[in-house]
């Protein structure tokens, strides 16, 4: 972790704990990485809204609503932009993979989504990829002067794959096939004839399950 960030914590006494972890890039991957709820790690992004620049921090459960972070700026949706690395880096200093979450570092004011001002701790960025900050979040509010705001919507997760019989039997039915093809020269046609051969069986299990149905 950057020295300049332990400095920062130690002469602000802020209570913290460093979370070390393999790298990550997401706030969400760093939940998968710590096995944290998502909701309980801090997702950061900085904002331009016309001239001025703004640190947004919510959960990383939830995505930002953007026409809602409008009108805590009073403006449109329209003007909310996402800074490039080199536009961050021209006027903000912030060199890729370097973002951290204390905005008055950065002299830019840090609002806070509702729900995750509602949580009792959180992990932080600290602006290293392989470590974080846990920090109690009110602590936090107070030090930045944070504003709290509504402006998260529900994140939709792909749910994972769950490894049940079926997953098994296309398994095993796969292994079968490579069985069959060995010491062949594994081509097109024989694909071909390999799915048409399990075509046949397939119909005539069915065929015959309702043979012994209809006795």
């Amino acid at each position: 972790m950057d020295k300049k960030i332990q400095t920062y914590l130690q002469q602000n006494k802020l209570k913290h704990e460093i979370v070390p972890h393999k790298k990550v890039y997401t706030a969400y991957d760093a939940s998968q990485t710590l096995k944290v709820n998502p909701k309980q790690i801090v997702k950061s992004l900085i904002v331009k809204v016309k001239n001025n620049f703004a640190l947004i921090l919510l959960s990383a459960d939830k995505n930002i609503d953007f026409k809602k972070l409008a009108k805590q700026f009073g403006a449109k949706e329209i003007d909310i932009k996402i800074p490039n690395e080199k536009i961050l880096m021209e006027k903000l200093k912030i060199k890729p993979g370097t973002a951290h979450v204390f905005g008055d570092i950065y002299k830019i004011p840090v609002i806070v989504e509702r729900d995750l001002s509602k949580l009792k701790e959180a992990i932080f960025s600290s602006g290293d990829l392989t470590k974080s900050l846990k920090l109690k979040v009110n602590d936090f509010i107070k030090h930045q002067s944070a504003e709290i705001a509504q402006f998260g919507i529900a994140k939709k997760f792909k749910k994972a794959i769950k490894t049940g019989k079926k997953v098994k039997n296309v398994i095993k039915k796969g292994v079968k096939d490579i069985k069959k093809t060995k010491g062949k020269k594994l081509t097109i046609k024989n694909i071909k004839k390999m799915a048409k051969t399990s075509q046949k069986t397939k119909k005539t299990k069915k065929t015959n399950t309702s043979k012994k149905t209809k006795k």
